[in-house]
């Protein structure tokens, strides 16, 4: 029986538009699969890394500077549907389930949120959740088992009696060993208000 749902935040709550942002990174030269970068970046969305370092790796390195990039870079985040915001809230409200925030996302990303959406309405979402785990702010990121184990322990949570929702399938599969419940949520195809009818079998 689930008793503990934790939530992914990007193309679960807000649209993402993933081939823009990287064809926007490809456009400076960069690939966000090249093995001399893909360190920078997971530094930097865990807090390994701070934004002003972030920055001036890609100047000092690619000669990018920091406007342009943070353009290319926040060019991944897209509109927050309504319809989403009224179910979270309605399901907070019932207090049926602990409610979890769990996402890999950096201070460039959330700071554009924060500006985008009015800090009004990021409170109004963020207090859905009994804990709003970003992974620049607890240094740990997915699909590290780790990130997973400290959510559980953190919270003492059951694996068995959580669900997990996440739209890559890298991240519910680490979960998934650790004995959570899954749904591996297809954007475009699949919406988070489905939630009780997709997985009726699980409530």
């Amino acid at each position: 029986m689930i008793k503990n749902i934790i939530f992914d935040f990007g193309d679960i709550f807000i649209n993402l538009d993933k081939k823009k942002f990287a064809q926007e990174l490809q456009k400076l030269g960069i690939n966000q699969n090249d093995k001399t970068i893909i360190p920078v970046l997971n530094d930097y969305e865990m807090g390994l890394l701070s934004t002003e370092k972030f920055l001036l790796y890609f100047e000092e390195k690619l000669q990018i500077s920091s406007t342009i990039l943070k353009t290319a870079w926040n060019s991944i985040l897209q509109d927050f549907p309504k319809h989403r915001l009224e179910f979270i809230q309605k399901l907070a409200s019932e207090k049926k389930y602990r409610l979890f925030l769990l996402s890999n996302t950096n201070d460039l990303h959330i700071t554009w949120i924060q500006k985008n959406w009015g800090m009004e309405l990021y409170n109004q979402f963020k207090s859905c959740f009994e804990a709003f785990y970003l992974t620049h702010e607890i240094h740990f990121r997915k699909p590290n088992l780790n990130i997973y184990e400290f959510v559980l322990q953190e919270n003492n949570l059951k694996a068995t009696e959580t669900l997990f929702i996440d739209d890559t399938k890298e991240n519910t599969e680490a979960a998934k060993s650790l004995g959570l419940h899954v749904w591996n949520l297809t954007p475009g195809k699949e919406d988070v208000t489905q939630l009780f009818t997709k997985k009726i079998q699980l409530f």
